[in-house]
């Protein structure tokens, strides 16, 4: 239950940072930046770990800041896809 709040804390914080970075923040209610940052964080930690072989990005999602930083680079990517599908302007 604990990992499930940390989950959405975390997931709240990076959605809003990565938001703010994108400009699309007074588009997005709290819910989307949970959803957009816990995806952005898989997205963050596939992309930057797996793909581009970045050893920290493993940590994406946790609470760290290597962490936090490839959850809020993955939450911006996934901003900019959404973006350019015109679901954010």
């Amino acid at each position: 239950m604990i990992d499930i709040l940390v989950a959405i804390v975390v997931g709240a914080l990076i959605g809003w940072i990565a938001s703010k970075v994108m400009g699309t923040d007074s588009q997005q209610g709290a819910i989307a930046n949970i959803i957009v940052g816990i995806v952005g964080s898989a997205l963050g930690s596939w992309l930057f770990g797996s793909v581009l072989g970045f050893g920290g990005a493993s940590a994406a999602g946790g609470f760290s800041i290597a962490g936090l930083v490839f959850g809020v680079l993955g939450a911006v990517v996934l901003i900019f896809i959404l973006k350019l599908l015109k679901v954010f302007k």
